[in-house]
């Protein structure tokens, strides 16, 4: 007697719906702590500001990238990510310190800038000839050797008239010239500051006092720079606000000179200025 034996097909294993359901809710739920990650961290504690202007000179460079901390001053509506939520005011609130380097949110537009305190609530600031005057006393300048900029992409040998371009090449590149000055703030803290031309728009300023809640902001690259010095009618920043302020530059963690191509991931290292990554801005030394 022959026995037929007939092969049976594996049986078909069928999906759990809750088991998929769940799955997709942990996904769902990874994703979204992430999110909640990333707008905590930006909001309270640090956020990534890239530098694209020579405003700041010789501070920082075009294509410097900073990281800014958010604690400093405390938190208002421009402290966090996407501006939510948005609260009135500023809490824990504290005051910057005259010579930080900080990040506000424009006045009048919806854009982040970087410059440098300069008069602070009921100081009263002045500009003559060039010369910074605060509450009624110049503050000490000390000539420098001439600063010395590498001529790159995203740096050229940019002046503002009547001053010209100063090109010298050490042998291996160009570098662009420009007059430099050490001021020393009241309380010590030092920096140093470009002065193109003795005739730029900015150069004579009148006596101002500083309003309630609002600072003086200058950047370092004196006469490149639509600061406190200029209305915001006149394409400047005028008095800005306490509640404006974002963050305090800490430090330089990546730098580019404007060579690399996105496409060319290689030439990302090669537009790297090494030397200014890991420069910090929240110590001053004389």
């Amino acid at each position: 007697m022959r026995w037929a034996f007939t092969r049976r097909a594996p049986a078909e294993t069928v999906a759990d719906p809750k088991e998929s359901k769940g799955e997709g809710g942990s996904l769902l739920r990874f994703v979204l702590t992430l999110v909640v990650l990333a707008w905590a961290l930006r909001s309270f504690l640090v956020a990534p500001f890239s530098i694209p202007s020579g405003s700041m000179l010789p501070t920082l460079y075009v294509g410097d990238y900073l990281t800014v901390a958010k604690w400093p001053y405390g938190y208002s509506r421009y402290s966090f990510l996407f501006g939510f939520p948005p609260i009135p005011g500023r809490i824990f609130e504290h005051l910057p310190k005259r010579g930080d380097v900080a990040v506000f949110r424009h006045p009048s537009e919806d854009s982040d800038l970087i410059k440098r305190v300069i008069g602070l609530p009921g100081d009263t600031v002045e500009v003559r000839r060039g010369e910074l005057i605060l509450n009624g006393r110049p503050v000490p300048r000390q000539k420098l050797q001439p600063f010395d900029l590498p001529i790159s992409p995203n740096s050229p040998c940019k002046t503002v008239p009547p001053a010209v371009p100063q090109i010298v090449n050490d042998g291996n590149r160009n570098r662009c010239l420009y007059p430099a000055y050490r001021e020393t703030l009241p309380g010590g803290r030092s920096y140093a500051v470009l002065d193109q031309t003795d005739s730029s728009p900015a150069d004579d300023f009148p006596a101002t006092r500083v309003p309630p809640r609002h600072l003086f902001l200058m950047g370092d690259n004196r006469d490149d720079s639509l600061d406190s010095r200029y209305p915001p009618a006149a394409g400047g920043i005028g008095m800005v606000p306490i509640e404006n302020l974002v963050g305090r530059a800490l430090v330089t963690f990546w730098s580019t000179d404007g060579s690399a191509s996105y496409f060319k991931p290689w030439t990302w290292f090669t537009a790297l200025r090494i030397d200014r990554v890991g420069n910090g801005y929240t110590d001053l030394p004389r």
